[in-house]
């Protein structure tokens, strides 16, 4: 049974190939704006439901190039990852993502950060033929209506009753009998 994946600087020790920013095909000079470009250009070479991959080995490609990204799009952990990088270079002995002897290595778990991206075209052209669908078959409905000679605006049943009774004037409370005597009948 496989361990869960490592997460932090030492995510990318396993091997060949591991290192985020070859993972992402940039310089280690990268900019915010390249990175992102780069990690959405991949993403569609390796994501499973876009790549002629088999579905385990997309999964792995996509799942580490997500873990590439959410180290090097968090300024924090990338400064940490290319100290972490920095040190394991000058130290003999020590490849990339190894730690140096004698210094600790940190680890921290995340869960990659979501990836918030602009609508493309095509998806800004489904929303548009989304809400033509909606208004046409709304006027259609309508025009149906219409021409059979259906209520567009019905008032409920309830709704009469409760204007009379908004409208009528309050009930005003009973004034005693006067003491004043009635007249009496005539014959």
């Amino acid at each position: 049974m496989s361990s869960p994946p490592a997460s932090g600087p030492d995510a990318f020790a396993e091997g060949p190939g591991s290192d985020p920013y070859r993972l992402l095909q940039l310089p280690v000079t990268a900019s915010a704006e390249d990175l992102r470009t780069a990690f959405r250009r991949l993403s569609k070479e390796v994501h499973p439901d876009t790549t002629t991959l088999p579905a385990a080995e997309a999964q792995e490609a996509f799942r580490r190039l997500r873990q590439a990204y959410a180290l090097l799009s968090d300024p924090a952990r990338r400064r940490a990852y290319d100290a972490h990088r920095q040190a394991g270079a000058a130290a003999p002995g020590a490849g990339v993502g190894r730690p140096a002897p004698g210094r600790p290595v940190t680890v921290t778990a995340s869960r990659p950060e979501p990836v918030r991206r602009a609508l493309s075209g095509g998806e800004w052209f489904a929303l548009v033929l989304l809400a033509v669908a909606l208004v046409l078959s709304l006027v259609l409905g309508l025009g149906v209506a219409w021409a059979r000679g259906a209520e567009l605006v019905r008032q409920p049943s309830w709704w009469g009753e409760l204007r009379q009774e908004s409208l009528a004037p309050e009930a005003e409370p009973a004034e005693p009998a006067s003491p004043v005597p009635s007249s009496p009948p005539q014959p």
